[in-house]
């Protein structure tokens, strides 16, 4: 049987490291060793970076939500306690849109966690 040379997948395999690095700025998008080395690092970032991003965006919402109340007159831990004694169940993400786009219904929202309390 004939012997099978493993140049056409190392070949591949390198290649689509490569191509993972284009872009990358110095030897890191033409030389193997270092493109590799730049290829996982770069994959770590963008998986810490996905998490960080949820935190990043509720950290936003609740800053947006905060700020709306004390326009209105109380804090964001009362507000979202009143809110859930209310029974209202809207998230922070929403919350936050409704206090920049509609000042008005988050003034009648802070009324009725009032009123819950």
């Amino acid at each position: 049987m004939a012997r099978i040379k493993g140049a056409m997948m190392t070949r591949k395999r390198r290649n689509k490291v490569l191509k993972l690095a284009k872009g990358y700025y110095g030897s890191k998008h033409s030389l193997f060793k270092t493109a590799k080395q730049a290829v996982m690092k770069s994959g770590n970032y963008a998986y810490i970076g996905r998490k960080q991003k949820k935190r990043d965006f509720r950290r936003l919402w609740i800053t947006r939500i905060s700020a709306a109340c004390k326009a209105n007159g109380t804090n964001y831990s009362t507000f979202m306690n009143g809110l859930k004694k209310a029974g209202i169940t809207l998230n922070r993400k929403m919350l936050s849109e409704i206090a920049i786009a509609d000042p008005a219904a988050f003034t009648a929202l802070v009324e009725q966690a009032k009123a819950a309390l």
